[in-house]
């Protein structure tokens, strides 16, 4: 509420910050001062006139998250993390498209994890960035060293709204191509979320311009989940849309994906855009979508993400199935 303090309105708002005793385990003094104070954090966080009870099964997850950030942040200096690579081919002919880089921790005692078990540790957090960060350097030096083989191809990989959206990402992005000079920007592709793109669009729109002015490509991923509608699909300036693999496993059984799919793979033709389909699991699958015109696709039917070492010897063994060379498209 307001006060007139000597003349001057001073506008006034409570909170407070309570911890309870006693608890479950012995407490000092000390502590219990300073879970009220958390709890005060708490109230203010939430705004004015708040009242918050310290809770210890937040505060035990709220240590249990710092501590694996900072496993984390330990792993990433010790180079327990690693990239794996899922190939992206043309389904009739079987050449190689791309490679899609996937960030794995080989941790030594776990083994290896997958995003989904340690991402969610750094959503919204400063090492979100700096994973993302180490995963684009790791994908330009492997491609470096590929070329230096005489193995030439592209690597896609995918970026997180607050790198997307953050003022110096196209400067960043620009000073990591020139310490990979004999690669082509237009080598790497970044792949983005529907809702990722979406979110502050203004932003993200520009900085995807940046970008592409660099030479990289952009490709919307998870297409068909989120909530774009055509006039933003027109203002983003991506070079392709990656159908979601929920559309694709559902292709055989039912007419309604089908009808998606068409749909999608005509609004890719209509802006000028390539096409591309995830999680393709069976021959049926890259079938149907041969037949409906979508010639590139990836997944565990072609192949699943292995270690940079394999991806030639399985390119030079890797042929498509014979139905889907023979559909003639």
């Amino acid at each position: 509420h307001s006060e007139i303090y000597e003349g001057v309105g001073v506008n006034t708002s409570f909170c407070a910050g309570v911890s309870r005793f006693p608890q479950t385990h012995s407490v000092d003094a000390d502590t219990l001062l300073r879970q009220a104070d958390y709890a005060l954090y708490r109230a203010k966080q939430q705004g004015q006139q708040q009242i918050e009870y310290f809770d210890e099964n937040e505060e035990r997850w709220q240590r249990d998250r710092h501590e694996q950030r900072e496993r984390l942040r330990k792993g990433l200096q010790q180079g327990e993390f690693t990239l794996h690579y899922q190939p992206k081919v043309n389904l009739a002919t079987g050449q190689l498209a791309g490679l899609e880089a996937l960030v794995r921790w080989q941790h030594p005692e776990l083994g290896l994890r997958h995003p989904g078990q340690f991402l969610p540790i750094i959503e919204s957090h400063p090492l979100n960035l700096t994973l993302g960060e180490w995963v684009l350097e790791a994908a330009l030096t492997q491609l470096e060293q590929w070329q230096e083989k005489g193995f030439d191809t592209h690597v896609s990989v995918n970026i997180d709204s607050k790198q997307l959206q953050a003022v110096d990402f196209p400067q960043r992005l620009g000073e990591l191509l020139l310490r990979h000079p004999r690669l082509q920007a237009s080598q790497l592709d970044l792949e983005i979320l529907e809702t990722v793109a979406l979110d502050q669009v203004d932003a993200a729109i520009a900085n995807i311009a940046a970008c592409r002015k660099l030479g990289v490509t952009f490709s919307l991923d998870d297409f068909g989940t989120g909530y774009s509608s055509l006039a933003y699909l027109k203002k983003l300036p991506v070079d392709t849309l990656k159908i979601d693999q929920s559309f694709v496993q559902e292709i055989v059984a039912e007419n309604r994906p089908q009808a998606m799919l068409s749909a999608i793979i005509g609004l890719s033709r209509a802006f000028g855009m390539q096409v591309l389909a995830e999680g393709i699991e069976t021959e049926d699958q890259g079938l149907h979508l041969l037949q409906l015109g979508c010639m590139h696709g990836q997944g565990y039917a072609i192949a699943r993400p292995m270690p940079a070492e394999h991806i030639e010897e399985w390119c030079k063994n890797w042929q498509p199935p014979a139905r889907w060379s023979s559909t003639g498209v």
